[in-house]
């Protein structure tokens, strides 16, 4: 079920668009830690939380992703610009598809929740 979910929420086309924007992943200063999880497999997880409502906390375990980890990789993301150049490229690659529409949408749920 989780991944019909996923390839909803971040279809092969929004994914294509999202990919080349998101900041290469940074190992944790203190060290330690597992093995960083698939940049989409964390995006998808970000997406549920963005645009279902619920809290981090509340992130179902299926994602793969612990709610600690997607809040960390929101927050870096959101401290790269990740938002504002997926409005951008909404707006300049997807005109009135539906990839843009929910691209735009997604992008305003984060923006939403910058300050949580």
């Amino acid at each position: 079920m989780v991944d019909v979910l996923s390839h909803r929420l971040v279809p092969d086309r929004l994914w294509k668009l999202v990919e080349p924007l998101l900041p290469a992943f940074l190992p944790r200063p203190q060290g330690g830690g597992s093995a960083p999880l698939d940049d989409r497999t964390v995006f998808t997880a970000v997406v549920y939380v963005l645009t279902s409502g619920c809290s981090w906390h509340h992130l179902p375990p299926e994602f793969g992703v612990s709610p600690a980890t997607a809040h960390r990789r929101f927050r870096t993301w959101d401290r790269a610009g990740l938002w504002q150049r997926l409005h951008q490229a909404a707006a300049e690659q997807c005109g009135p598809r539906s990839e843009g529409h929910w691209l735009t949408m997604i992008v305003r749920a984060a923006l939403a929740r910058q300050d949580r």
